[in-house]
């Protein structure tokens, strides 16, 4: 790009350059009359044609090129053209240059509003993730929800098989619960352990500016989903996009009615054998339009809880395999002490501790460090 820039930008200089040189030249060897005598020219008739300039008027009398002044009388072209007179008005050089600062304005516009849509309705908008690298035993705990996955993954690979027993597919898991507790992770292990494409996305991925985006942009992840089943879509944040719709006429309340209406209409239009799964991941079910999470839409509900003892003890040595702690820090020690906290938080607070004891130069983290860590979060 920067090398054809280096010869348009010369040639463009070049060309006008010797257009207004051509233009000067072949005016200064034009014959100059009065004006007095253009005008008797005139009315004899022996003026064919006539070039209205900035500054001139060009025309042919007798076959010979001549110019003369030009009055700027509102009244010139109407007398012109009374005597038969050819008229052609030439823009002035002040009329070029607004023309062409008005055509590169509304370029550079153009250009622009049809790079902001085009950023927001991109077809890379929603990244496909052929292996997620993450299986059910790189989540901990869960093991219940594990269970009632097996056969939905069974059937993702196989629908048709299983449409001929009259089991169909469900078309969608919502998974509630507190953030930090591994949903995103279990959807993720979930397309691996499937071995099926994933297309992660998030409420503010529908969010824009501009009205009626948000609904192409539903429409767009479901169309790609589609276009590479066997897929999970996982769309996190659920309550971001999917609350109750509101009729009270606002522009965000109009917006988020018609995404909720999109969604609605591409869970409808799912067919069994398509092998598309969607997984959505929220906070507060309460917050959910009802059409979006009744049976037929969402089969399944599960709810993902913060890690029990056994899942504490499993998250513990999982977060310390690479960092040094002190003898005093069993498992079951910092499960105890973990009581009530999600996944990320005790990931915290594990590293938080390691960083205080480096900076107080030591290798092992103690129990001092882990309560410190604790209160710091």
């Amino acid at each position: 790009m920067k090398l054809k820039l280096k010869f348009i930008i010369p040639l463009a200089i070049l060309l006008a350059g010797g257009y207004f040189f051509y233009d000067y030249y072949s005016s200064a060897q034009t014959k100059e009359i009065p004006y007095a005598n253009f005008c008797q020219l005139v009315e004899a008739g022996k003026v064919a044609s006539a070039k209205i300039g900035e500054g001139a008027i060009f025309f042919e009398s007798d076959g010979m090129e001549l110019k003369t002044q030009n009055p700027d009388s509102p009244t010139l072209k109407e007398f012109l053209l009374r005597n038969g007179v050819q008229v052609q008005t030439e823009k002035s050089y002040a009329d070029i240059i607004s023309l062409a600062l008005d055509v590169l304005f509304y370029g550079i516009f153009f250009a622009i509003i049809f790079g902001v849509f085009k950023k927001f309705i991109s077809p890379n908008t929603f990244k496909v993730v052929k292996k997620t690298g993450v299986k059910f035993g790189d989540v901990v705990g869960m093991e219940d929800l594990k269970r009632d996955m097996a056969q939905v993954m069974e059937i993702m690979k196989n629908p048709r098989e299983w449409q001929k027993r009259g089991v169909r597919m469900p078309k969608g898991i919502l998974l509630e619960g507190d953030p930090g507790n591994g949903k995103t992770l279990f959807a993720k292990a979930l397309a691996g352990e499937a071995s099926v494409n994933f297309i992660p996305a998030k409420a503010t991925d529908f969010e824009s500016m501009f009205m009626a985006i948000g609904p192409l942009k539903v429409k767009l992840l479901f169309a790609k989903a589609r276009r590479r089943a066997p897929c999970i879509v996982f769309i996190d944040e659920f309550d971001g996009i999917g609350t109750r719709r509101n009729y009270s006429g606002s522009a965000i309340e109009t917006e988020n009615t018609r995404i909720v209406t999109a969604l609605l209409n591409e869970l409808d239009g799912f067919e069994p054998t398509k092998g598309v799964l969607v997984v959505a991941a929220t906070n507060s079910v309460a917050a959910l339009d009802p059409a979006l999470i009744r049976p037929g839409r969402f089969d399944a509900r599960f709810k993902v809880p913060y890690p029990d003892a056994k899942a504490r003890v499993e998250l513990v040595q999982k977060y310390t395999k690479a960092k040094r702690r002190a003898d005093e820090c069993s498992d079951q020690k910092l499960a105890a002490l973990f009581e009530g906290f999600s996944c990320s938080k005790i990931e915290s607070v594990l590293n938080k501790a390691a960083l205080i004891a480096a900076q107080s130069s030591r290798a092992e983290f103690t129990l001092d460090d882990v309560n410190a860590a604790i209160r710091a979060l």
